[in-house]
């Protein structure tokens, strides 16, 4: 039986709306559009994180003046962004469809309080029948502090809205087992937990985004661990988004099989906060071993070699194994000069309680 899917988050790729030329694709947009508007108005949610900001912006501007990346990415996200969103606004209108822009930064995820106050703003929209589209704020965001593309920013959001699947629209069907142009190649249906994927995946980078196949599988897999259906499918295909919702066995893609072992909100949020992380916490073996086992368990002061860095309680930490591997990320339960303090020590409490741990 087809399960019932209520709401979704769709991740529409550069690569998707724009041409050769960097010009915005305004058929394939519109398109697109339709889509929505058709799964919108028989009661599916939609969260939309969409690139083409930049790409959009590239195409309006002929500037003569030599930038550097960071300024002519702000440069190009403050020009195109408005171009962008006001085209969707336009688009949905003839659906009678109201949309509303959520500009984001990467460091708007790393507080819970930051996460809970962007998860509420779209609870809202989408329980008054407003579709957000979601974008990253490049105007302000800097190299270090960005996303890894918008791969990266629609496994969070899927994550924190609690969608069923997430959709995301490239310009290639899916993961070949082989290199997509050879006759050979086959797409991959579907992907388990467990399934090796590293001969398959190319490393090249899309034309106009930043983010390539490898980032996506990395997404995919992370967020398919939290219990969510991801869908990597190609953009360019007619009805693609209404055939993937509608008839699901029929359509061209790669689908990532989500774990059934349920993921609090708490957990899904520190599963995407590793590039928060404040601070180190270094285990021994015997540590190491009881991790990689199916108990439920804290880290223990007892079991912390070294700690590095300094961090405030409830912030971010990395836990690294005895041979210096990250194992997994955590909420710390004490801050750094009182985990040095119990460092080595039984009978302490926790440094990262369980609830607040997540295992890579």
């Amino acid at each position: 039986m087809k399960q019932q899917i209520s709401r979704i988050a769709v991740k529409i790729g550069s690569n998707v709306l724009t041409r050769q030329d960097g010009t915005l694709d305004i058929t394939r947009m519109s398109a697109l559009v339709d889509q929505i508007a058709d799964l919108h108005k028989v009661g599916v949610e939609i969260i939309l994180v969409s690139s083409g900001a930049v790409a959009s912006g590239r195409s309006e501007l002929h500037s003569t003046k030599k930038l550097d990346s960071v300024d002519q990415r702000q440069l190009f996200s403050a020009v195109g962004q408005a171009k962008l969103i006001n085209r969707y606004y336009e688009l949905f209108r003839e659906h009678g469809i109201s949309v509303g822009q959520v500009l984001t930064m990467k460091e708007n995820f790393a507080t819970r309080r930051h996460y809970l106050n962007q998860k509420n703003c779209m609870t809202v929209m989408l329980e008054n029948g407003v579709i957000p589209i979601v974008n990253e704020n490049d105007t302000i965001s800097v190299s270090e502090l960005m996303f890894t593309d918008n791969d990266e920013l629609s496994g969070l959001i899927a994550s924190m809205m609690d969608v069923q699947e997430l959709i995301i629209l490239s310009n290639i069907d899916g993961i070949y087992n082989g290199i997509p142009t050879e006759p050979t190649s086959d797409i991959i249906r579907e992907i388990k937990q467990d399934t090796d994927l590293s001969s398959y995946i190319q490393t090249s980078k899309s034309s106009f985004g930043r983010g390539g196949m490898l980032t996506k599988t990395n997404i995919a897999r992370k967020v398919a661990d939290e219990g969510i259906t991801v869908i990597i499918a190609n953009g360019k295909r007619n009805n693609i988004l209404v055939d993937l919702i509608q008839k699901p066995e029929k359509t061209i893609c790669t689908r990532f099989l989500p774990s059934h072992v349920p993921v609090s909100s708490v957990k899904k949020w520190i599963a995407h906060s590793e590039g928060f992380a404040k601070g180190e916490l270094h285990i021994n073996q015997q540590a190491t071993e009881v991790l990689n086992s199916d108990k439920a368990v804290s880290i223990l002061p007892v079991g912390i070699t070294a700690i590095e860095g300094d961090f405030e309680k409830d912030e971010i930490v990395r836990i690294i194994d005895f041979q210096g591997k990250l194992v997994g990320v955590g909420k710390a339960n004490c801050n750094s000069v009182q985990a040095r303090e119990a460092m080595g020590k039984h009978g302490k409490r926790p440094v990262v309680h369980y609830d607040y741990l997540y295992m890579e």
